[in-house]
């Protein structure tokens, strides 16, 4: 496991009300960051061919799927060369976090805390 990617899980468990784990049977390499009263994922860790995000070569990367606003999906990629299309998600709600040391932590945890906000329960106001 990667420094990077230990990183982002332990500050996504530091969120209230959160899990990770595996779920998929006998993949050990994919970690689901979830809520952990409603189930909803806000992240997905996957360690992938590098060539599917854009990479050359078929090393293996970290990457992490975060939400995100279908208005902002282009700004978040042009932050950095690190932030692309989401793999294997719906691109228009989703992007795709290369966890090999080309985004700034910074950004990283702000867009995780941002797919843990518009995918947290909403709570209904009181009237």
């Amino acid at each position: 496991m990667s420094n990077e990617r230990e990183k982002v899980i332990e500050y996504a468990l530091s969120l209230p009300n959160t899990g990770a784990d595996n779920p998929f049977e006998g993949d050990f390499d994919t970690t689901v960051l979830r809520h952990k009263d409603t189930g909803k994922w806000f992240g997905i860790i996957m360690n992938i061919s590098g060539d599917k995000v854009g990479l050359d070569g078929g090393k293996r990367v970290d990457v992490m799927n975060v939400k995100c606003k279908p208005e902002d999906t282009f700004t978040a990629r042009e932050m950095s060369v690190g932030i692309v299309p989401a793999y294997h998600m719906n691109k228009n709600h989703w992007i795709s976090i290369i966890l090999n040391g080309s985004v700034e932590f910074e950004l990283v945890s702000a867009l995780l805390e941002s797919s843990y906000d518009l995918t947290n329960r909403k709570i209904r106001k009181v009237k």
